[in-house]
Parts: C-alpha cells; sequence; structure tokens
C-alpha cells in the first residue's frame, strides 16, 4: 500500500549512492547477492535471540535491496537480475519469522500462520505477475519494476515495518503475527479478486 510512496521519499537518497557503485564496478546482481548475505546475519541474529543486531542487518538488507533496483536502472536490466531480486526477497521475509522462531520456539504457532500468510501475498503476486506478462502489462506506478508488480495492503514497506516492531518489541511477537498475518489475508484475497476481475475477459490459450 506504501510502496510507491516510500520509494519516492527513499530512491532520491540512494541515487547518488548507486550511483558511486555502478562507478567503482560493482554490479546490481552483486549488491543483490551482498544484501541477501547480510540478511542471512539477520537470521543468525534473530535465532540467538540479539534482536537489536537483527534490527540492523534487515535495515541493511533493506537498503541494499533498494540500491540493485537504482543499479540497474544506470546500467542493464538483465532478466537474471530481476529473478535473483525476487526470489532473495521471499525468502529473505519467510526467513524472518522461521528465525525468530529457532531463537524463541514458544511462538513457533504463530510464525507458522505468519510463514503461511506470506506464502498466499506471494504466490498471488507472482501468478498475477504471470499472466499478465504474458499480455504485456505494465502497472506504471511500479514500471521500474522487473515484472509486473500488483500492490496491496501489505507490500514490502508494510512487512518491514512490522519486523521493525518485533525486533524492538519481541516479547509482542505473537500478537503481532497474528494481526499481521491476517492483513496479509486481506492481501491475499483482494488480489485473487483482482485477478478474477482483470482476467475475466482475457483469452486463454
Amino acid at each position: 500500500m506504501l510502496d510507491a510512496t516510500f520509494r519516492k521519499l527513499v530512491d532520491p537518497a540512494l541515487n547518488p549512492i548507486a550511483t558511486i557503485l555502478v562507478k567503482v564496478g560493482f554490479s546490481a546482481n552483486t549488491i543483490t547477492i551482498i544484501g541477501f548475505l547480510i540478511g542471512i546475519v539477520g537470521w543468525i541474529a534473530l535465532a540467538m535471540n540479539q534482536y537489536y543486531l537483527a534490527l540492523g542487518m534487515i535495515a541493511i538488507n533493506r537498503i541494499f535491496d533498494g540500491l540493485d533496483g537504482l543499479m540497474a536502472q544506470k546500467t542493464t536490466k538483465t532478466e537474471i537480475g530481476g529473478f535473483l531480486d525476487i526470489v532473495l526477497d521471499f525468502l529473505f521475509y519467510s526467513g524472518v519469522p522461521f528465525f525468530f522462531a529457532v531463537g524463541k520456539p514458544e511462538i513457533g504457532l504463530p510464525a507458522s500462520f505468519l510463514i503461511f500468510s506470506f506464502i498466499g501475498t506471494g504466490s498471488s503476486f507472482l501468478a498475477y505477475s504471470a499472466i499478465a506478462a504474458k499480455h504485456n502489462s505494465i502497472n506504471e506506478k511500479y514500471k521500474n519494476k522487473a515484472i509486473y508488480y500488483l500492490g496491496g495492503l501489505t507490500e514490502g514497506t508494510e512487512t518491514i515495518t512490522f519486523f521493525v516492531f518485533i525486533c524492538l518489541k519481541p516479547d509482542k511477537f505473537t500478537e503481532a503475527a497474528w494481526i499481521f498475518g491476517g492483513l496479509c489475508w486481506i492481501t491475499t484475497f483482494t488480489r485473487i479478486y483482482t485477478a478474477l476481475i482483470d482476467f475475466k475477459n482475457l483469452e486463454t490459450t
């Protein structure tokens, strides 16, 4: 819901950094992979109940996620770059509640519900994008994305806000996970409804 607005605020700040990284020879794909490795450090920190360290790693991971897209725009967008960006993002998102539960096994049920909810938002997002791509559809709000980007109530900005909250208030994880998971299911159902409307009259060949 907030991604388009958030990117308008953040991209101008990251753009000079992206320019420098391109000039010194970094590729967008390299930044994507480094960002994911930093995210793995965040997972380890969660498993060890080091929540402030985890928060720092999550923040850096998201900064790198913003940088790689800007760098791709300044150089050459590649299919493998778009693939890595999407796949590693989804792995990172699902890893946060999993490794939170590794460190706090007693919250395994709400963590599992949250991952289950991420499957709903992720699959509805990717399925819509795959069909939209067949018909050369473009979402003008996210026209620089590698694939058709379907928004919703819980996008990346909301998810990261949730991650920040649970790192600052780990004792509130259970309540927050049930609430945010519920919001994810609202996103999933609205995307399904959108697909039913948008694809109703499209030929399936």
